[in-house]
């Protein structure tokens, strides 16, 4: 008698499919990882339906480990969005041996160490993902996104066989591992080949396919695709012990049955480095993946920490890239565009050409004088590389051009292509810019910044939505987005908006509305305020009205603000225009506050700028840095005539000797957790 869904598994089919798991899980890791299969394809199919059998049977047997788990799910409607406990945050490069040798100096010199040994990885050229285990049972996954939040692809990476479902041995209780989702260069054309004959588009690439793929909402869909992954770090740990070096993280995620790269080099100077690049270049082609370069990785993970991150890379690893691969095309013709700040930006229209893998139909120009030093003109046969392996750019004209008789140099538009006014260049920089504030391509392209994921994150505010809101009267500055909600009969009456379009929009702007502080300020698009420096800013004056009426002076004594983006920050809120948007933001409830915790006016290391030298006994860097931000105090790496106190810890370095130069106050760790706890002064 078949056993019916009602009925419970016996003792004997509970052990038996509990054994298959084992086997199957043992199966993929001897496959995946080990590369040392004991078990032939039809052995393997056999047990899996044998599980699938039983599991369909028996429903109550299926535990989130399971093989079958692999196979994927019904469709979902989207990605939910996840924050990551920790920045998934990307690498700063360098494409030559002179420029990985001013990143290791600069290292050295932060550390106010003479050495730090290093450990060498291939750079895959894929999708990054954080995968959470939770007592060693797969949780979650997770895309890079932004580096702060990512999308929840958790049902799409279980089907991916080299990623484990469970880890074994002595596992951290809640654990995150991060890697590298490719495609197989072996998979990559037998894949396009079946979505062809299906009617499909091709991918262009390996890393477009992996994407895609990682990226469907039918996770039955993802199963079907080859993906691979290998794990190259720790992400999140528990309160376990930590590895004392990336080294050592890496064996212990292979240990617990992680699959890691097993291409790796450690490295004692810069010319090691270079040797283990110089072999990861050779054998570039033979792997069945493809990879753009070799990150390189200072290996000490308490030194790493110590490094932090400078914007948003790490500064204990830098990416050495690959020199670009180039190739030849046909510069159709050369247009201008106008950005947000009135510079007019040239940029080419090529004939499409493939390079480093990817279809290329436009490249960047930079400025007027850029194309009058290459002596660029439409018709010419020109070299063409992905700068980074990601910009497109014109190196040269080709050697095998041939100019006809009607060829002429490109003449730089003198009026805006856009509004027609008259451009300027000033005599300092290179830029030619439209001087007219209001410039409706200026205006579009602000739109554009202000809803960016960097920004205010306002999701379907795209191109085409910025050119089509001022176009057709809907907003005419920036406060008008927040009124657009009165006008949802005329906007659905807009081409291609359809009520869906419509109320997502509208939802998405009001959702804004809780944005940042420092997302606000650099949302505006002041000319050279980036985020970071939106932040500084926005830490020491904590409200618009503040930042509006801040001084050339005050701004001045932020660290890390110049001359620059002081004058251009109160040029900006000089302009009446702007002086009525941020009236504007106000009424309409945009006005955020910094949301760094508000130190007490009266606390006297509100606004004091300290450096920290040497080892804390009693408290880390980490918590001695977090307590005088939380009080509203900055940290810096340097010594300067700024700073109020140096902390000098056991074992300072040359910070000591710079402060006793120029008369800075010293201060040991007692007398600075007096100064952050009780508020009391040091006296000399």
């Amino acid at each position: 008698m078949e056993p019916s869904s009602d009925s419970s598994p016996s003792d004997e089919v509970i052990k038996r499919a509990a054994r298959l798991r084992v086997e199957i899980n043992r199966a993929n890791t001897l496959y995946y990882i080990e590369n040392s299969p004991e078990i032939d394809d039809a052995q393997w199919d056999a047990r899996m339906q044998e599980l699938l059998s039983l599991e369909a049977t028996y429903p109550e047997l299926q535990t989130s480990d399971s093989p079958t788990q692999r196979i994927g799910s019904a469709p979902a409607s989207g990605f939910e969005e996840v924050m990551h406990r920790l920045p998934m945050l990307s690498l700063g490069n360098v494409f030559d041996e002179a420029g990985l040798r001013n990143w290791y100096r600069r290292t050295l010199a932060f550390l106010e160490i003479d050495h730090a040994s290093m450990v060498c990885e291939l750079k895959i050229d894929g999708l990054a993902i954080a995968i959470t285990y939770v007592n060693g049972v797969l949780d979650r996954a997770a895309t890079r996104g932004d580096g702060i939040r990512g999308e929840d692809v958790t049902t799409n990476v279980r089907t991916i066989r080299s990623v484990p479902l469970k880890l074994s041995g002595d596992v951290p209780s809640d654990l995150e591992l991060r890697g590298e989702v490719f495609l197989p260069k072996s998979k990559f054309a037998s894949l396009n080949s079946e979505r062809e004959q299906s009617g499909l588009p091709a991918y262009v690439n390996p890393r477009n396919s992996a994407s895609g793929s990682l990226r469907q909402l039918d996770s039955t869909e993802t199963a079907k695709r080859p993906l691979d992954m290998y794990f190259y770090s720790l992400g999140y740990i528990d309160n376990a012990v930590e590895p004392k070096s990336h080294s050592e993280a890496l064996d212990a995620i292979k240990e617990w049955g992680g699959r890691v790269n097993k291409w790796t080099r450690n490295a004692e100077t810069v010319e090691e480095v270079m040797t283990a690049i110089a072999n990861a270049s050779l054998i570039r082609d033979t792997l069945d993946y493809d990879i753009d370069g070799v990150v390189i990785k200072i290996n000490s993970l308490a030194l790493q920490k110590r490094l932090g991150y400078v914007g948003r890379d790490p500064r204990w690893a830098i990416a050495f890239k690959f020199p670009a691969e180039r190739a030849e095309t046909t510069l159709k013709a050369i247009h201008v565009n106008v950005g947000r700040t009135g510079a007019l930006t040239p940029w080419a229209e090529l004939e499409p050409v493939m390079v480093g893998g990817v279809t290329v139909g436009r490249a960047t120009l930079h400025n007027k004088d850029e194309i009058a030093r290459k002596d660029l003109r439409e018709g010419d046969r020109v070299i063409v590389q992905r700068a980074g392996d990601v910009i497109p750019q014109i190196v040269s004209i080709s050697s095998r051009n041939e100019r006809n008789t009607q060829s002429a140099p490109f003449q730089f538009p003198e009026t805006c292509p856009s509004c027609q006014a008259i451009t300027i260049q000033s005599i300092d920089e290179a830029v030619t810019r439209c001087v007219n504030g209001a410039c409706m391509a200026q205006f579009e392209r602000l739109l554009q910044h202000f809803a960016s994921r960097s920004a205010m994150d306002i999701e379907g505010l795209g191109e085409r939505v910025a050119q089509d809101l001022p176009r057709l009267g809907f907003v005419s500055n920036i406060a008008d987005l927040y009124r657009l909600h009165n006008r949802r009969d005329e906007l659905l009456k807009v081409d291609k908006m359809g009520e869906t379009r419509v109320d997502n929009l509208l939802q998405a702007i009001e959702a804004s509305r809780s944005q940042s502080l420092p997302r606000l300020l650099f949302a505006l698009g002041i000319s050279g305020v980036g985020s970071e420096s939106a932040e500084w800013i926005a830490h020491r004056f904590r409200n618009l009205t503040a930042i509006q009426k801040a001084t050339e002076e005050e701004l001045l004594a932020i660290d890390g603000i110049g001359p620059t983006i002081a004058s251009t920050l109160c040029e900006y809120f000089a302009l009446e225009q702007n002086q009525k948007l941020v009236e504007d933001l106000m009424k309409l409830g945009i006005n955020p506050f910094d949301q760094t915790p508000k130190p007490a006016d009266e606390h006297p290391v509100n606004g004091m700028l300290f450096v920290i030298t040497g080892k804390l006994e009693i408290m880390s860097r980490a918590e001695a840095q977090n307590q005088i931000k939380e009080l509203g105090g900055k940290v810096t790496s340097s010594v300067s005539k700024k700073t109020d106190y140096v902390v000098k810890g056991t074992d300072p370095g040359s910070k000591l000797d710079k402060a006793q130069q120029i008369g800075i106050h010293i201060i040991d760790e007692g007398q600075f957790r007096a100064l952050i706890g009780k508020g009391v002064i040091p006296v000399d």
